[in-house]
């Protein structure tokens, strides 16, 4: 086996992973994330549904005011729309376990799957008595994809 024929097998099956994972994760309650990645996935799923609310919910501090001002100078309907278009395109998601910052504080790796890239953000998050919530995010750096999204293995 050459070693691009094994690059893209590690790929085909490390995206299938994430998409089957990704596919089966539902936090059990959108405002309540007993972990930090269910702050996450609780984020995705509701910035693909188009729930401002619950969207709202899983971030704190600077973030959650920023993301609110949004909201006011969007509207409601505009700021759904935003979440969904920008969701849209996300075909998995893969996330790290959490790397402790502090006491109650930690890091997360989160890689987003597309169609013809993938994306990398780390997401900080914080803990309170009620779960975990996004406190600050960097910016997200493309990667290199050796086989894109949906490419057939050989």
């Amino acid at each position: 086996m050459t070693k691009d024929l094994a690059a893209k097998l590690v790929t085909a099956v490390l995206v299938v992973g994430a998409l089957a994972y990704f596919a089966i994760r539902r936090p059990a309650a959108p405002t309540v994330a007993a972990s930090p990645q269910d702050a996450v996935y609780a984020m995705l799923d509701a910035a693909r549904a188009g729930d401002t609310k619950a969207y709202l919910a899983q971030y704190t501090g600077q973030m959650e005011s920023s993301l609110r001002q949004t909201l006011k100078e969007k509207g409601e309907s505009g700021f759904k729309a935003y979440l969904q278009t920008s969701n849209a395109e996300i075909k998995g998601v893969a996330v790290q376990e959490p790397k402790p910052v502090s006491a109650d504080e930690v890091q997360l790796r989160v890689e987003y799957v597309y169609q013809d890239r993938n994306e990398v953000q780390i997401l900080f998050l914080n803990k309170f008595p009620n779960g975990w919530k996004i406190a600050r995010v960097d910016n997200a750096e493309r990667l290199k994809t050796l086989v894109p999204y949906g490419t057939p293995v050989q």
